[in-house]
């Protein structure tokens, strides 16, 4: 099966994360990479194994209906193993993660219909930091939620927050495009990681690059983001890719927590409040339940790009690093997946 399609090639698969061992003689720190710009220069940036104040978010929500039937409602395609490296997509998101952050700070939001298959996929995965959502309300209330809990078990913690079923190829240059945008979120920014386009897909939303953002200096890719722009059609996307100017938006999101609540505030203060509100009795089991029967029904359900990112950017408060490394659409590979065995299936009749 392998051998006969192109997403389950060997340069394809995700990797596992790696880090130099660090030595006295090999500072762990300098990392150079050549810019993504296509100004030929060679930058540096801040790199450790763990950055401390870092926290993961892994939003796990999915109704199981789109790769039927490898992907089931209790089973949704996160839990799947569509690369077939042994791993499944939320045991890769989270290999990928460790190295800069721990078990201890790495969070999942999930619904309660895929807490079980989640801890028992991710048994290092401590039991405070599953975020159980009663209802699926989008990926605003699910990041938003994980930044009102979070914010009140450490006020300076920077999250960052990356769906369970990506699929990403170049572990160093995503972990490095991390680490840069952890430092940019310092600064009071809300970053988004922006994929450097291989072709004119027309199955990402694109971000449009603005100036440099020199006063940033430990981020020397770093962007001013001048416009988030919706899924284009084929046409467009191939004027995008032609000025050089727009990088895909995966949708992650690095940024201090209380910034993403400040935004959220500005933009959408009814639901910042009940957020708030929850995060606030999240650790007392009774009052939570209580405030999650009393608010979470009435919440918007809303994506990030939309509630935040999009009003943000207009302000001149998203920043965007730009980085090389791949990505590729699960549902994508999950439907070559689905049409390889339906094939094997006709051969064998």
């Amino acid at each position: 099966m392998r051998a006969k399609t192109p997403f389950l090639s060997s340069s394809s698969l995700p990797l596992p994360a790696t880090v130099p061992a660090l030595t006295n003689a090999q500072p762990s720190w300098i990392v150079h990479h050549p810019s993504p710009l296509g100004d030929n220069s060679l930058t540096s940036y801040n790199f450790s194994r763990d950055i401390p104040g870092f926290y993961v978010v892994i939003p796990a929500g999915g109704a199981g209906t789109r790769l039927w039937p490898l992907s089931r409602e209790g089973h949704p395609k996160f839990l799947l193993d569509l690369t077939l490296s042994g791993r499944s997509l939320i045991q890769a998101t989270w290999d990928r993660l460790l190295p800069l952050s721990s078990p201890s700070r790495t969070t999942v939001v999930a619904g309660p219909a895929h807490i079980k298959g989640i801890s028992d996929q991710l048994p290092d995965l401590l039991a405070e930091n599953i975020f159980c959502e009663p209802g699926p309300k989008d990926s605003m209330a699910a990041i938003g939620l994980a930044a009102a809990i979070l914010v009140r078990r450490d006020p300076e913690a920077i999250i960052g927050s990356f769906a369970a079923d990506h699929m990403i190829s170049g572990d160093d240059a995503f972990l490095s495009a991390v680490a840069e945008a952890v430092e940019v979120a310092k600064h009071d920014y809300l970053v988004t990681i922006g994929i450097a386009p291989s072709h004119p897909s027309t199955g990402f939303g694109y971000i449009r690059l603005g100036e440099r953002l020199g006063k940033v200096r430990e981020a020397p890719n770093a962007r001013a983001v001048r416009e988030f722009v919706e899924k284009p059609d084929a046409r467009r996307a191939s004027e995008y890719l032609a000025t050089g100017k727009y990088r895909w938006n995966a949708g992650m999101f690095v940024t201090k927590a209380k910034t993403l609540l400040d935004l959220l505030r500005d933009y959408q203060p009814d639901m910042c409040d009940g957020l708030e509100r929850i995060g606030a009795v999240w650790d007392d089991a009774g009052a939570r339940q209580q405030a999650l029967n009393e608010i979470w029904p009435g919440l918007l359900k809303i994506p990030i790009d939309n509630a935040v990112a999009e009003p943000a950017a207009r302000d001149n408060r998203v920043a965007v690093v730009p980085a090389t490394f791949g990505a590729s659409r699960a549902f994508l590979v999950g439907c070559s997946v689905i049409f390889m065995c339906f094939c094997r299936l006709g051969r064998c009749r």
